[in-house]
């Protein structure tokens, strides 16, 4: 059976809707003009809906200024978040996004001599690579500047503060975050961020609650500052033996500061100790899990794991090798790795491999990378109109009674006759049905109606 929409003009000539010279004249009255006519489309032409947000829309803007409300599929920002590499090849691929993402507060947190300090420094010397300037807040006046140099950061171009209280390390935090020339910020750690009243009290105090309260207020003033900075804070936190869940199956540890930092983060990162790197008899670093236990950017509860050679920081040809032989870029067989047809024995060889041959070690990063942080094309939606891009197929105003361009949509379906809803055309609410079966045509309309009473739709 074949189903065809016949054009506006035969229905009207053959009686069924009325008056086409009522119909036209009252269609360009009350709808948006196409893209072809060349003319503007004013107020007059938009619906009480459309004309009372563009009012909205015009107050907004002159009362906050522009750019405070914007539509979010026409803006100019890009759709793809900004990101620092964490350096480490694993942790990038377990973020999703490559990298910790620009604008946001990440909180890494974990037991004592986990790698917290190690992995925010290479943090900042992933930033320092691009041009970045950067700040570590040492809470804890513990940062060692050797190990810092000794993982790559640039400590001639990297901005040291050791506050005296919680709110003089927040305050600066915020002043140079309001600064906009800073890419990185450590504070390390939350739990040394001493409130000024617990310092200036007695041993043995109570002083309940004082240090939460002032991480929800720094952090109610500091998201919008870093979303405009395009800054990262990162906080190291330490966690505590959490001892009315044990023996109910419940979390037995808890983060320090409150639980604002937990709503704030857009990325927290639980790094943890889970063995020993040994070189014979002696051990030369630790092997570390990072659970992704929050992510805002993709999916979470992923996890990366690598090695942290002592004084050195992560060993990213480990965890290259380990992700390679994961995804056959390189064959394993017994103590034997074979790359590019190259037989090596015994992982650190390859490991001297890869840092002896740049090449060799980008071909597999390259490749690794492909497959595992190839973003996804993402599929154009259909059906989008921008402002001033409108093309819809109705009756155009310069249409006169004799001369009417209209469409006819023409398809095939196997189905009984049924009602068509027709709103596209002059927003007309009917039901109409063609019918064309062989040589026989009939028109069916439920009832006829006022063009007076559809004017006042």
């Amino acid at each position: 059976m074949e189903l065809r929409i016949c054009s506006f003009l035969q229905i009207c000539r053959g009686g069924v809707l009325g008056s086409y010279s009522q119909l036209c004249n009252f269609s360009s009255k009350g709808r948006r003009k196409s893209k072809s006519d060349g003319s503007d489309s004013g107020e007059e032409n938009m619906s009480k809906k459309d004309l009372a947000l563009k009012q909205a829309l015009d107050q907004i803007t002159s009362s906050f200024g522009k750019g405070s409300i914007m539509w979010l599929g026409r803006s100019e920002s890009p759709r793809n978040v900004p990101v620092v590499s964490t350096g480490s090849f694993a942790l990038d691929i377990a973020l999703g996004i490559g990298g910790l993402p620009k604008g946001r507060v990440v909180e890494i947190y974990g037991p004592e001599a986990s790698g917290k300090t190690t992995l925010a420094l290479h943090v900042i010397a992933e930033a320092q690579k691009q041009g970045g300037y950067c700040v570590f807040v040492d809470a804890e006046h513990a940062l060692d500047p050797a190990l810092a140099e000794t993982i790559g950061v640039n400590t001639e171009n990297l901005l040291l503060s050791q506050p005296d209280c919680g709110e003089q390390a927040l305050s600066l935090v915020d002043t140079l975050i309001r600064s906009g020339s800073v890419d990185v910020v450590v504070v390390d750690s939350v739990a040394a961020l001493v409130p000024k009243g617990e310092l200036d009290g007695e041993m043995g105090d109570a002083h309940m609650a004082m240090q939460a309260r002032l991480m929800s207020q720094a952090l109610r003033k500091l998201s919008h500052s870093l979303s405009l900075s395009q800054t990262i804070l990162i906080f190291i936190n330490q966690v505590r033996s959490k001892l009315s869940t044990f023996g109910f199956g419940g979390p037995t540890e808890v983060t320090c500061g409150g639980n604002a930092l937990k709503f704030y983060a857009s990325v927290r990162l639980n790094i943890r100790r889970t063995g020993l790197v040994k070189k014979g008899e002696e051990t030369i670093g630790s092997q570390v899990l990072v659970k992704v236990v929050k992510n805002k950017h993709a999916p979470p509860f992923k996890n990366a794991e690598f090695e942290l050679e002592f004084g050195k920081g992560i060993c990213r040809e480990g965890e290259i090798i380990n992700l390679a032989t994961k995804h056959k870029f390189v064959t394993k067989a017994g103590s034997f790795y074979t790359f590019n047809d190259q037989k090596i024995h015994g992982k650190e060889a390859f490991k001297n491999f890869l840092v002896e041959n740049e090449s060799a070690r980008e071909e597999l990063a390259t490749k690794l990378r492909e497959k595992l942080l190839e973003p996804e094309n993402k599929k154009e939606r259909r059906g989008d109109i921008s402002d001033g891009d409108a093309s819809e197929e109705i009756i155009s105003t310069d249409t006169t009674d004799e001369e009417a361009d209209l469409k006819v949509l023409r398809f095939t379906v196997n189905i009984q006759p049924f009602a068509i809803r027709i709103d596209s055309i002059v927003r007309l609410k009917f039901y109409l049905i063609f019918i064309e079966i062989s040589n026989f045509s009939s028109v069916i309309c439920p009832a006829p109606f006022n063009i007076q009473d559809v004017r006042n739709m």
